[in-house]
């Protein structure tokens, strides 16, 4: 303890622990040691779930007897259960576990699920023997087989949806941002984050792919379920160098206190001024006090004290009639990230195109480019994975640091780069449009040819590029937006997006479907894309995400940012001294 009050420089200002519970020190933990350690277990976890994931649709029609109706919406249940298992995973970090705790278990399951759903793959499902490929379909299989595999994929997505989210706050975590450096190096560590993830995607979709869809299954899933081990070995690997902070509690309570609190108190006009609001010395979640800020004045009656110095001094310490500044400023937090959140689910409506109608599109097209070798429509999304990674270095290398000589010393904002996502989005959707108008007038009959598929390429590039903006600067925006308590929350928010996206799209498909549908027409999405209007839908798209753009803009010149009280080294150097001797 003496030579970490000698060394109060290296340690961080943030509050983070080691795993003794003892003050983080610089040298020995956190930065970028940590940091490329999570990157690598990302990479390893999104390989493992992807060669699940990627081929699902065709496990369930192959092997599992399933129709392509009922297969893409068991896909589509299973898809939208690991995006809400996001948020029980930020729940229980942020109230109970902490993140490390919460990335271990949800790893854990993750690796059973794997596990499980290779054994019972190879004992039970691939009957008879090299079933499972295109020509060669599985037999029926016995209740208690199908109830293993639903049980071994739904562990799969609670795995990791509860993993997800965490992992990334974990990772910043790693990062002091009141630090200059490991600020700077904390900005880029979501860069790498999301290109970690195409790493592990872009080798899950064309070697395990290429596996799976020539029906070696069960070598696929045990590679998905090596790869996951390796990944929570390595992860438990680093537990000596992480940087810990403590959960918050439950964030329920706190929220409902300041609405009863403010409720109570409806009739009490508010004094202006901070100094007339209630705040404690500590926050007693251990995490940083958020300073006033201006609007949803009505909250800050929850932290006027006035009324109640007539009720006796036992309503001080009553949370359901008083609350902290920072308590309130936790309930403003969360009303201004909602408006940002809700534009986002537009370009995730965008975004989701590329596994359906971008695919379809595809297969409308001329797919026979070498000899007699046919290009499976849904590989055209390694365009998206490789523009996504070009577009990360791109943006670290050039483009920040060019904004950032030019402009300013920050570069783009977060906010700045999820508009630039959208811009992208549209200009990919007029793309996909005009190509379409294209393949439309050479529709194949007996005079013309089809339109070569490779016409899709900018389309995918775009969208490759508009998410290094967009999701990218989501993670970013999220979780350093959030509380200290609910950084978990705010990753989540991310991958919930993303989850309402594909809703929100099946949803203006049916609308599109059942109003084009008048008279004979056979509307814009018919099964036969030559007899419809499919451009007509991305230009729908465009328009939609400019009016979005529109309405995002004016979110966010709205949003007023979180405000944290800097900690100073006396405040630090303080607990130190308090703490008690290491047993």
């Amino acid at each position: 303890m003496e030579e970490k009050m000698k060394k109060r420089e290296d340690c961080p200002l943030d509050g983070s622990t080691d795993r003794h519970n003892y003050p983080a020190v610089r040298g020995r933990t956190g930065t970028w040691t940590a940091g490329n350690l999570i990157l690598v277990n990302h990479g390893l976890a999104t390989l493992a779930f992807y060669g699940v994931a990627v081929n699902l649709v065709l496990f369930l029609t192959r092997v599992m007897g399933q129709d392509n109706a009922d297969a893409a919406n068991s896909v589509s249940q299973w898809t939208g259960t690991v995006y809400m298992c996001s948020l029980v995973g930020a729940f229980l970090s942020d109230s109970y576990w902490g993140r490390y705790t919460t990335c271990v278990v949800f790893q854990a399951i993750f690796v059973l699920g794997l596990g499980l759903l290779s054994l019972t793959s190879y004992m039970f499902l691939l009957k008879p023997r090299g079933c499972g490929d295109e020509h060669f379909n599985c037999g029926s299989h016995l209740p208690y087989h199908k109830a293993f595999f639903y049980l071994s994929i739904y562990l799969i997505a609670l795995g990791y949806g509860g993993y997800e989210p965490n992992i990334a706050t974990f990772g910043a975590d790693q990062f002091d941002e009141g630090n200059p450096e490991e600020g700077h190096s904390r900005t880029e560590f979501f860069s790498y984050f999301y290109f970690a993830l195409n790493i592990g995607s872009l080798f899950s979709d064309t070697v395990l792919g290429y596996f799976e869809n020539e029906a070696m299954w069960t070598l696929g899933f045990w590679a998905s379920t090596g790869s996951a081990s390796l990944a929570l070995i390595l992860f438990l690997y680093g537990t000596t160098r992480y940087r810990y902070f403590k959960p918050g509690g439950n964030p329920i309570p706190r929220f409902c206190q300041v609405l009863v609190a403010a409720t109570r108190k409806w009739k009490v006009k508010v004094v202006s001024g901070e100094d007339n609001l209630f705040e404690v010395e500590e926050c007693s979640n251990e995490g940083r006090k958020i300073l006033h800020t201006g609007g949803f004045r009505f909250l800050d009656k929850a932290a006027l004290p006035e009324e109640f110095s007539k009720m006796g001094k036992d309503n001080f310490n009553n949370p359901w009639h008083l609350c902290t500044v920072t308590q309130v400023e936790e309930v403003k937090c969360i009303l201004r990230l909602i408006p940002i959140w809700l534009c986002t689910i537009l370009y995730s409506v965008v975004f989701t195109q590329m596994s359906s109608l971008f695919v379809e599109q595809g297969a409308a097209m001329d797919t026979y480019q070498i000899s007699s070798f046919k290009i499976p429509p849904a590989s055209m999304s390694i365009f998206n994975i490789l523009s996504a990674l070009a577009f990360i270095f791109f943006y670290q290398q050039v483009l920040n640091p060019f904004i950032a000589q030019t402009m300013n010393n920050k570069g783009l904002t977060e906010l700045q780069r999820m508009g630039i996502g959208l811009i992208i989005a549209m200009m990919a959707m007029v793309s996909a449009g005009v190509v379409e108008h294209l393949r439309l007038k050479n529709a194949r009959d007996e005079e013309s040819s089809a339109l070569s598929i490779f016409w899709q390429t900018p389309q995918y590039v775009l969208i490759g590029a508009s998410e290094v903006f967009m999701y990218v600067g989501q993670l970013e925006f999220f979780n350093g937006q959030a509380p200290d308590g609910l950084r978990s929350f705010g990753s989540a928010l991310y991958m919930t997006s993303m989850a309402l996206g594909n809703y929100v799209s099946s949803l203006i498909v049916a609308i599109v479907v059942k109003i084009s549908q008048r008279g004979e027409s056979l509307g814009w999405i018919p099964g036969n894309l030559d007899k419809g209007h499919l451009d007509k839908f991305y230009f729908l798209l465009a328009v939609l995400v400019v009016a979005n753009l529109a309405i995002y803009i004016a979110c966010a010149k709205w949003y007023e940012p979180i405000k944290f009280e800097e900690r100073n080294e006396e405040e630090d150097n303080s607990k130190i001294i308090n703490l008690e001797p290491r047993v």
